[in-house]
């Protein structure tokens, strides 16, 4: 029976994470390759915006329906707008393919709340819930990597319409694999009433900010959320696009960026949650996050090694591979931050606390990249990259003077 919770789970996080590996891997190698500029690729991640409102619209998931039809109508929509997204050109359509994509992560933003509800009802005890969250990161992750890595490695030889209708065969099976899944077998449909109690929550956010906001550490917590990814993404978003002008192919970067440095940051995130069982989370963040700026010195250092060479390929691939790993665990450290902030609310809204918190992370680390690509088209690379370095030095301090009765602290057993 945990099998098939596991299978279930990891299936549905595995084509979660499909758009987010278009987007941040495929996508912008494609359109570099088609001579689109950095600006309009960075601008880009603007289509994320969907994943930063569904903390408004999780509350109808939540109350309305059950969560087979909500994941069967969203994997569905999911094929149909991949199969309508490989009759389009993206070197003459952009705006269209760019419409795609936006409705991509809007069904798959809606796809997570009702994934994540079915696992809260599914998952039993601890053991479960540990299982089941490994399978999340990794069923995930894994699809990006699919998405991003596979798919760009062999893009050029099937072509954009053969890739997007091979995805929207994926979603299609999927959508017929929890249609007729057992293992949601004697869900109830919410009474409708409760759907438009809240649809009118929704509409009322200021009446828990003030709640939210008074909870010890949240203040500190909103700031970091909102700021610890703004020179890592910065320079995860642009590095590779600067190796794609100077030292290697698509085919190579999608390889070793879109394939191996994912790999490198499962590791990182799995790691993460081994150390918290050993160190507690305020120390442990300081070295790591002195770990990723010593990182970051390193990246700035091979702007300057412009010619090409297999020495440089070596470093560029370390240096992507050593950024993803300590990506990976220092998300993983975030989360526990958050999950530490949460548990000092009221159980009442304790859940809207961390739903809250998670949303601005994504706005954060979203916002940055949609600007990122026109700083380095108005500075160029080295300067660009100074400035992400700088970016992460500000975010150690904050994280450095954290003190002991503050949010790093753990909370009371």
């Amino acid at each position: 029976m945990l099998n098939d919770k596991l299978v279930f789970l990891g299936l549905l996080y595995f084509v979660q994470g499909i758009p987010y590996g278009l987007q941040s891997s495929l996508l912008p190698v494609y359109l570099r390759g088609a001579g689109h500029s950095f600006t309009r690729i960075s601008l880009t991640k603007v289509l994320y915006f969907p994943w930063v409102l569904k903390v408004l619209w999780a509350p109808l998931v939540d109350r309305l329906g059950t969560k087979r039809r909500w994941l069967v109508g969203t994997v569905f929509g999911l094929a149909l707008t991949c199969m309508a997204s490989g009759m389009l050109s993206p070197d003459s359509q952009f705006l269209y393919v760019a419409g795609g994509l936006l409705a991509m992560n809007a069904l798959a933003s809606v796809q997570d709340i009702a994934v994540d509800g079915a696992a809260v009802r599914l998952l039993r005890g601890q053991g479960e819930l540990g299982l089941g969250n490994t399978v999340q990161v990794v069923g995930y992750k894994a699809g990006s990597v699919f998405a991003g890595g596979g798919l760009l490695a062999v893009i050029d030889v099937a072509g954009w319409g053969w890739m997007f209708t091979l995805l929207g065969c994926v979603y299609g099976g999927v959508a017929l694999f929890v249609w007729g899944a057992p293992i949601l077998d004697g869900e109830l449909s919410k009474p409708s009433v409760e759907g438009r109690r809240a649809s009118r929550d929704i509409t009322r956010p200021w009446r828990v900010w003030r709640k939210l906001m008074s909870v010890p550490g949240t203040p500190w917590t909103v700031l970091y959320v909102l700021t610890y990814k703004l020179g890592e993404q910065g320079a995860i978003s642009m590095f590779p696009l600067f190796l794609l002008d100077h030292h290697m192919t698509s085919r190579e970067l999608g390889f070793w960026n879109g394939v191996i440095a994912m790999a490198f940051s499962i590791g990182g995130s799995s790691l993460g949650g081994f150390l918290l069982s050993q160190y507690s989370n305020g120390p442990l963040m300081r070295r790591v996050f002195v770990m990723r700026t010593v990182s970051m010195i390193f990246q700035c250092f091979l702007l300057t090694m412009l010619e090409t060479s297999p020495l440089i390929k070596g470093l560029a691939i370390s240096s992507l591979s050593v950024q993803h790993f300590l990506g990976g665990l220092i998300t993983t450290l975030t989360f526990t931050t958050m999950m530490h902030c949460t548990q000092r609310a009221e159980e009442s809204i304790q859940a809207t606390h961390y739903s809250f918190l998670a949303t601005l992370e994504v706005l954060g680390k979203l916002s940055f990249s949609a600007v990122a690509g026109g700083l380095v088209d108005a500075v160029g690379f080295p300067v660009a990259f100074l400035i992400f370095l700088f970016l992460a030095i500000a975010t150690n301090i904050h994280v450095w003077n954290a003190t002991e009765t503050g949010p790093l602290k753990e909370p009371p057993q």
